[in-house]
């Protein structure tokens, strides 16, 4: 088996250099996948469009190992030694167009702003001195409904509350990370939840920042704004394999409608002068009256 999933590294590195091969001897060597003496593991995974995934191998590469990703059968990033190659004929290039991230050092893979057409099987083929693997990927990119596209973008006046929901079903081994601006801002692993653990965080939303443990939605009470950018959630799920989830929320805090600064002053001037001259007619009447009380008692 050992020989036959070289043989597959081999034709597909023939494919890269412009050597012709058959289409069936590929396939047959596709199809030995799975077969005895080789471990296979199978998660399947389930993402929103326009969201990441990282498909990790769960290893550390080194000099002696060689590492293939195939999509429906057809090679699409390979590591071997130092030498990183993604996409290395057109049709990967045209499918995928430079959404593909190849990690040296472990060999994961990850797709960015996913579509539709990036559903199937991305299949994993590590070969080691030790011990070969392979590992199956059944990712599947759904469509995001209407209202989960209004939710990604949400426009608030200022003072008021904005919650961003994840959306997902939370499991219990998630890790649940929200930055801001690249800042981290909020986590959740196993039972724990943290808040702003850094003192630039502390500073910017001074108490504002609330989480629920149980959805992993994040709420920012009495907006300001200086809250106004893009918050990303990134959430890893682990089983068999690791897969970790990207979604982006772009918040727009708008100023409240009111007066300039100058206004406001001239307003508070002229209030001040209302209440100036409404206190002396006050206490003018009073003295009248007193004076009239003391005309009558003469």
């Amino acid at each position: 088996m050992r020989m036959r999933i070289m043989m597959l590294l081999l034709i597909s590195e023939t494919e890269a250099e412009g050597t012709e091969h058959t289409a069936p001897a590929e396939a047959w060597a596709l199809n030995l996948w799975g077969s005895s003496g080789v471990g296979s593991d199978e998660e399947s995974v389930s993402v929103m469009e326009r969201d990441s995934v990282t498909l990790h191998t769960g290893v550390k590469t080194n000099q002696q190992e060689e590492v293939a990703w195939y999509f429906n059968d057809t090679r699409i990033a390979r590591i071997s030694g130092d030498i990183s190659l993604i996409c290395t004929d057109d049709e990967c290039k045209e499918r995928f167009r430079d959404r593909l991230k190849l990690d040296h050092q472990t060999g994961s893979l990850t797709i960015t702003d996913t579509r539709t057409t990036d559903s199937g099987d991305y299949k994993l083929v590590i070969i080691s001195s030790s011990s070969d693997s392979i590992k199956i990927f059944r990712v599947a990119v759904n469509d995001v409904p209407a209202a989960r596209q209004d939710e990604k973008t949400k426009s608030v006046v200022e003072g008021q509350s904005v919650t961003l929901d994840p959306g997902v079903t939370k499991n219990p081994n998630d890790v649940m990370t929200w930055h801001f601006k690249e800042t981290l801002i909020a986590e959740i692993t196993g039972d724990q939840s943290k808040i702003c653990t850094d003192d630039e965080c502390k500073e910017r939303f001074r108490d504002r920042l609330k989480l629920d443990h149980q959805t992993g939605s994040l709420t920012i009470m009495n907006t300001r704004t200086t809250d106004s950018g893009e918050y990303k959630l990134q959430i890893s799920s682990s089983s068999v394999v690791v897969v970790t989830s990207l979604k982006s929320f772009n918040i727009c805090i708008t100023a409240v409608p009111g007066l300039s600064p100058a206004a406001v002053g001239g307003i508070c001037v002229a209030l001040l002068l209302v209440v100036c001259v409404v206190g002396g007619l006050a206490i003018r009447k009073r003295v009248c009256m007193q004076q009239n009380n003391q005309v009558k008692h003469q």
